[in-house]
């Protein structure tokens, strides 16, 4: 069940609708998009474009399975870094072609970075290269060994969308129950 308390995402079904059916058709056109969710192009194009304006919507490319094409070593590693030193670490991070993604965070660590390798020996060189920064004071690495729940959003939106709202013009087989 939804928990209606939290921030008002100032999406509503319809909104959740188009997200999905654009997931499931990635490569659908605004015609294509109106078919699956049963609404006017126009409607869809408004939306869709609202979306991007809201930065909700952040691009259109593939999605990529860094496993598949030849980097099936995956490691999340947590960086302790120098007081003050965030934009430095920043910087080193995004010269390294192997973090694939990096958060700044709470709690013990500083920083938690998501890095890919082609193998266990290449994937020690990246944990070499991250302790090179002069910004890291200390790295703790895990091995990630199989994936349990892919990056995802559409669960999240479709609880959080505004109930009711955006709900006329879709068809049965795509409203929530």
């Amino acid at each position: 069940m939804a928990d209606r308390t939290g921030p008002d995402t100032g999406l509503d079904a319809l909104d959740v609708a188009l997200l999905a059916a654009l997931e499931d058709h990635p490569r659908a056109g605004d015609l294509e998009l109106s078919r699956v969710t049963g609404v006017a192009r126009g409607t869809v194009s408004a939306r869709l474009r609202r979306l991007e304006e809201r930065g909700v919507v952040t691009g259109y490319g593939p999605q990529v399975d860094v496993g598949a094409a030849g980097f099936g070593v995956q490691a999340f590693v947590t960086l302790e870094i120098a007081q003050g030193a965030i934009d430095d670490v920043r910087r080193d991070l995004e010269a390294i072609p192997a973090v694939l993604e990096a958060h700044a965070t709470t709690g013990r660590g500083d920083v938690l970075c998501r890095v890919a390798a082609g193998s266990h020996e290449a994937l020690q060189q990246v944990l070499v290269d991250l302790n090179r920064s002069a910004a890291v004071v200390r790295s703790t690495s895990v091995v990630a060994l199989s994936e349990l729940v892919p990056w995802r959003t559409r669960p999240l939106l479709e609880d959080g969308a505004a109930p009711g709202a955006g709900r006329s013009g879709l068809p049965r087989a795509t409203r929530r129950s």
